[in-house]
């Protein structure tokens, strides 16, 4: 096996082992959120506003798969709409406070779950494994995840959010 074969193998191990800790942060919340139901949360989060189109261009689906999700997401509570007033025929969408919590919850427990693991890991693996994804994901074009405000959860400027989460 070439070194390009095993580094493949290694991140198709990783990424199982990340979507079995995604699924298990969801469980709480799967009754009312489906994964890519989460995504467009994340997204509205990091984001604030943005209209349906930006949205499905982002989440690379159709804008009427992107309509239904928002229409799901509006129906149980986490998110909500309004007629663009500098575009009548657009429509913003942005989360909710219940939105935002569902994904600081999930997000919280994730991140507990992936610091138990890391945690195993001797200083030494710590900081390879920092630089061997901090490498992947820039080769990706991935944005690294927001920091973590110890007090109140990722910080609202991180999450190009404001404060008041108004229009």
């Amino acid at each position: 096996m070439n070194d390009v074969d095993a580094v493949t193998q290694a991140v198709l191990t990783a990424s199982r082992l990340l979507v079995a800790v995604s699924a298990r942060s969801l469980a709480q919340v799967e009754e009312r959120v489906t994964l890519p139901q989460f995504r467009m949360l994340v997204v509205l989060s990091t984001r604030g506003t943005a209209k349906l189109v930006a949205l499905a261009e982002l989440l690379q689906v159709a804008p009427s798969t992107a309509m239904r999700m928002v229409d799901r997401l509006i129906a149980a509570g986490l998110a909500d709409r309004k007629t663009n007033p500098e575009n009548r025929r657009e429509t913003l969408l942005r989360l909710t406070d219940e939105g935002h919590r569902t994904v600081e919850n999930v997000t919280a427990r994730r991140r507990e779950e992936i610091t138990s693991i890391v945690q195993r890991l001797a200083p030494h693996q710590r900081t390879a494994l920092i630089n061997a994804l901090t490498d992947f994901n820039e080769a990706g074009g991935e944005p690294s995840a927001p920091l973590l405000d110890e007090t109140t959860g990722p910080h609202p400027a991180v999450l190009g959010l404001h404060p008041s989460h108004s229009w």
